[in-house]
C-alpha cells in the first residue's frame, strides 16, 4: 500500500534533518536523503526540486521545530533562512553550540 504524499514528505524531511544533524545541512546529498528515507532520488526532487530548495526547506523545518543543532549550522554559514529565525531561538541555538563545544 502506498504511503500518503504528506506522510512520505514528512518522512523524507525527517531523514534530511537527521542527516543534517550528522553531516551539516549544507553537506546533505539527495541520494543520502533518499536512501535514509527508503525512497528514490526522483521523489526527493519531486518534493523539493533543487538541492538549494531542499537545503532551504531543511533550515525552515529546523526553525519550525526548534532544531538547535541545524539552526546553529545555518547561523554559522550565514544562511538567510536561519537569520530570519526569532532572536530568542537564535540565542538558544548559539548557546547549544557553545554547550556542545564545551562538552567535547
Amino acid at each position: 500500500m502506498r504511503m500518503k504524499a504528506e506522510l512520505r514528505k514528512d518522512q523524507i524531511m525527517n531523514a534530511a534533518i537527521q542527516l543534517a544533524e550528522c553531516v551539516g545541512y549544507d553537506n546533505v546529498k539527495r541520494a543520502d536523503v533518499a536512501n535514509a528515507a527508503g525512497t528514490s532520488n526522483a521523489l526527493v526532487s519531486r518534493y523539493w526540486g533543487t538541492m538549494t530548495q531542499l537545503r532551504t526547506a531543511i533550515i525552515r523545518h529546523a526553525v519550525a521545530t526548534e532544531n538547535l543543532t541545524v539552526i546553529a549550522q545555518g547561523l554559522a554559514r550565514n544562511n538567510h533562512q536561519a537569520k530570519k529565525a526569532p532572536d530568542k531561538l537564535k540565542r538558544k541555538a548559539a548557546r547549544h553550540l557553545i554547550d556542545i563545544a564545551i562538552s567535547a
